[in-house]
């Protein structure tokens, strides 16, 4: 089973190099303020999890400059757990002005709330 999904994550990882998708071009004062309005975002992620591989093409393509965070990586996997409160990923942290913290959870949802982030500076 760990050899299917080593083969499958490498296939994923493949072909998400090979369709790329396509930045959006901004001015840059727009690129300026979507780059402050994330700087705040991180994304716990795993680098061949294909729903990590879908928000990072959203994230490609709004062009956004977001802190990715490798679970497997130092001790991430358990500030994942004891912040966010699970294992899942992807995971985006939003670290507010404020001093809070959101964990959002969900691909889809992910997505969805980068695009309203990018639409705000369009």
């Amino acid at each position: 089973m760990a050899v299917i999904r080593f083969v499958l994550g490498q296939l994923i990882l493949l072909f998400n190099f090979i369709f790329t998708p396509k930045s959006v071009a901004r001015d840059s004062n727009a690129q300026q303020q979507l780059d402050q309005l994330t700087s705040g975002f991180s994304l716990y992620q795993l680098n061949a999890c294909p729903f990590c591989v879908k928000v990072r093409r959203a994230m490609k393509r709004q062009n956004m400059q977001i802190k990715l965070v490798d679970i497997k990586r130092d001790n991430n996997l358990q500030q994942l757990i004891d912040n966010g409160g699970k294992r899942t990923v992807p995971c985006l942290r939003i670290d507010n002005s404020d001093g809070t913290t959101e964990w959002m959870y969900e691909s889809s949802d992910i997505i969805r709330y980068l695009d309203e982030v990018a639409a705000k500076v369009a």
